[in-house]
């Protein structure tokens, strides 16, 4: 890796807040200025009665460089665009979510340094962009580091995926969403700075890679906060966004098992206009997961991210990947899935580490039911993510509700004395019932 070279630029997050404080600035300096005309406006009228028009004159330009002076204190500059380089040629500034400055000076020399100049031992996993690794900043602040990968002549991808993420990542601000810190540009070297989420993602979890096995209650959760980021991203922006690769990969899971989606490379801003129905656009995402109507027409819509959801549903259900190379006649494994919920045979779809009982085989089905929709060959037939996240929020209090009902029956004295002693099944099962209340407590 070659050392320092050039000028390297490092831009806020806070260009997700840019709409609104451009507002805010342009409002104050409105008034500012209004109230500058009503000081020059008392000047010129006291200058009538001035036997000095010389000395009225240089009254109203002090006055008027004072009040620019003061204006410009509400009013700070900002670069015009997002690849605007800094004015100092090796440093910048990077800055927190919430708009706090975690680290100042900051440089490519300290990205070499904030993770051992990339050592492997830091990396911690792949994206669309580049390979990821995990670095301290000074304030010993954790950041991922998303490092631009290189093509085969050396030099690092000068596709659009760079840009595209940040300018998308200043543009959202959600719980479920990873938060941008800030990027990095020097020659061509290229580092995107964002949100580490410690956990892993969920197909480490479903893999079995993360120690323990995610329960019901935690799978319907970590389905539920992808349906709002998903949600938010279609719905509750300025401008439409389209993530166009959801997949289990790019799910982030935190210490307390709730989601964060992550990974713009590939995603798109859609117009606002009414009358505008789908973005023509090359085809990009992942294998499994791709909207089948978006490969055969090539026209994107927020309905792509439904069909990349509903195969996701189905992972969290199964625990299979979307592809089983090893599984001949069950190699898609939605496919499989559908067939089996058509069939009436659903509970087979069941990942073998989830307990099963009556709450969990109906929650299991009420989920599948929601995927087979999402799945569905025309984007017309699918619903909203909106639609989703509310029909998962019934799903999940009603699992809580079953099961809280099921813990109550299985302490009971009356249980006991109808099955008499309770043989190895009935003391498991009584022991899903304990860990279910705890599950559904955790929710409150």
């Amino acid at each position: 890796m070659e050392g320092q070279k050039g000028s390297s630029s490092l831009h806020s997050s806070n260009y997700r807040r840019s709409h609104s404080s451009a507002d805010s600035r342009t409002r104050k300096k409105g008034y500012l200025d209004n109230s500058v005309g009503s000081i020059q406006t008392q000047s010129d009228a006291s200058s009538n009665h001035s036997s000095s028009s010389c000395l009225s004159g240089s009254f109203k330009l002090a006055a008027r460089q004072v009040a620019d002076s003061f204006v410009s204190c509400f009013v700070p500059s900002r670069p015009n665009s997002i690849q605007e380089r800094s004015p100092h040629p090796h440093y910048s500034a990077s800055y927190s979510p919430n708009g706090q400055e975690v680290s100042s000076n900051f440089s490519f020399k300290e990205a070499l340094k904030a993770t051992n100049n990339f050592s492997p031992l830091n990396k911690i996993g792949e994206g669309t962009f580049g390979s990821i690794y995990k670095g301290n900043l000074k304030d010993g602040t954790i950041v991922a580091f998303k490092y631009a990968k290189k093509n085969p002549s050396g030099n690092h991808v000068t596709s659009g995926e760079f840009k595209n993420e940040i300018q998308i990542m200043s543009k959202i601000e959600h719980l479920n969403l990873v938060k941008l810190f800030g990027f990095l540009e020097q020659d061509d070297e290229r580092i995107i700075i964002v949100e580490y989420v410690a956990n892993g993602n969920l197909r480490e979890h479903l893999n079995g890679n993360r120690g323990v096995t995610l329960n019901m209650a935690e799978r319907i959760q970590i389905a539920i906060d992808v349906s709002h980021a998903i949600a938010y991203l279609h719905t509750y922006t300025d401008e439409p966004i389209i993530h166009r690769d959801v997949k289990a990969s790019n799910i982030l899971i935190t210490e307390k098992l709730r989601a964060k989606v992550a990974d713009f490379g590939f995603a798109r801003l859609v117009s606002e206009d009414p009358e505008t129905t789908h973005v023509l656009t090359q085809v990009k995402g992942s294998a499994g997961y791709l909207d089948p109507e978006y490969l055969r027409t090539y026209q994107l819509t927020e309905k792509s991210d439904v069909y990349s959801f509903g195969v996701v549903l189905v992972e969290l259900m199964s625990g299979r990947h979307s592809i089983e190379p090893t599984r001949p006649r069950e190699k898609i494994t939605t496919k499989w899935a559908m067939q089996k919920l058509k069939q009436g045979d659903s509970v087979m779809v069941m990942d073998p580490n989830l307990r099963r009982n009556p709450a969990s085989i109906e929650a299991l089905e009420r989920i599948l039911d929601l995927a087979r929709r999402c799945l569905e060959p025309s984007r017309r037939h699918r619903p909203m993510m909106k639609t989703c996240a509310e029909i998962l929020w019934s799903i999940r209090n009603d699992f809580k509700k079953n099961n809280r009902e099921q813990a109550s029956e299985q302490s009971s004295p009356q249980h006991y004395q109808s099955k008499g002693k309770p043989d190895a099944s009935d003391v498991s099962s009584t022991t899903w019932g304990i860990r279910a209340v705890r599950d559904g407590a955790e929710w409150e």
